[in-house]
């Protein structure tokens, strides 16, 4: 064999094969080049052992072929690429392909506190019962503004963290069920009405909804997606379409709930911050409220206007019905 002919004809894939794995990242066409040129290089290494063993040209091909290796090998461990695609792709088109089944449950939810609340301050009977005498408008006061910092504030935020975490996935995983859903809305929905109508009745609105809308913005409308994605997850199996079976859409949505699941853990983290340390703050009233209100449109412009435009970038972009 010609070693001369045979370098100068295969030198170009090896300057080619030097230069990717020099390179820290690669594009998906980029690491399939690496492989093929690797793998025709480690043949070549094999036919230049055994036919012309030029110490040179092994060594030289023997280093390229390990640096090959390890850079295929190194393509293989811990990346950020994925994580990266979760949060900037995956999360937000699936929070938008759901969008009007947890805007829905965000705005009936929303009204039917408010409804609640009229309700009860106009049959005060309700209240009494609720709480079984009529709340010591003090102490109402004291103890809902304090539960905000009777706890230290990280101790706090794990509490709420794991609480709404908690809700939320139950919602999601009771959706295919439906019913239960409504229940751990309706819980939910009890609670703070309640809780609201107590606090206007006795005179101290404003208290509530300055405690309240630092962090129930993000937190009520992250509970609200787990309802509302819940129900399209039972929907799926009821109504699934002319083009997919039964099962093939419940699986189809349930894995798109997983997706909203796992950002919802985070979505909460943010407004478990917001309640144990910008809630009980010393901060102006209006500012408590700006930030969390901040934080709040900022995630309904990522749900639902760069959801837009990732969802329909995504090869398997779906509809939302």
């Amino acid at each position: 064999m010609d070693l001369d002919a045979y370098v100068a004809e295969h030198g170009g894939e090896w300057r080619r094969l030097e230069a990717l794995v020099s390179r820290r990242w690669l594009a998906a066409d980029e690491a399939d080049e690496l492989v093929l040129l690797y793998q025709r290089a480690a043949t070549h290494l094999s036919i230049v052992r055994s036919r012309t063993p030029d110490a040179v040209v092994l060594a030289d091909l023997s280093r390229l072929v390990l640096a090959g290796r390890a850079a295929i090998t190194r393509g293989n461990r811990m990346s950020w690429r994925p994580v990266a695609d979760f949060f900037v792709t995956r999360l937000p088109a699936a929070l938008y392909a759901t969008r009007w089944w947890w805007l829905t449950v965000s705005v009936v939810m929303v009204a039917a506190a408010w409804g609640l609340i009229a309700y009860v301050l106009e049959n005060p009977r309700v209240l009494m019962d609720y709480y079984g005498a009529r709340p010591d408008e003090a102490s109402l006061i004291d103890d809902f503004v304090n539960y905000y910092s009777e706890y230290r504030a990280g101790t706090f935020f794990s509490r709420v963290w794991v609480n709404n975490a908690m809700i939320a996935a139950q919602c999601l995983a009771a959706g295919v069920l439906i019913v239960p859903v409504f229940y751990l809305l309706g819980q939910n929905l009890i609670a703070i009405g309640m809780m609201g109508a107590a606090m206007y009745e006795a005179g101290a609105g404003d208290i509530y909804l300055t405690y309240i809308a630092p962090h129930g913005f993000l937190e009520l409308t992250a509970i609200f997606i787990g309802g509302g994605v819940g129900l399209r997850i039972g929907w799926s199996w009821i109504a699934p379409g002319p083009l997919m079976t039964r099962r093939e859409s419940l699986v189809h949505w349930a894995r798109e709930g997983m997706v909203v699941a796992v950002g919802l853990v985070f979505v909460l983290l943010v407004a478990g911050v917001l309640e144990a340390w910008v809630t009980p703050s010393a901060l102006p009233p209006a500012v408590r409220i700006g930030i969390g209100g901040g934080l709040w449109a900022a995630f309904l412009a990522y749900a639902l206007i760069w959801g837009r435009v990732r969802g329909q970038s995504r090869p398997d972009a779906f509809s939302s019905r």
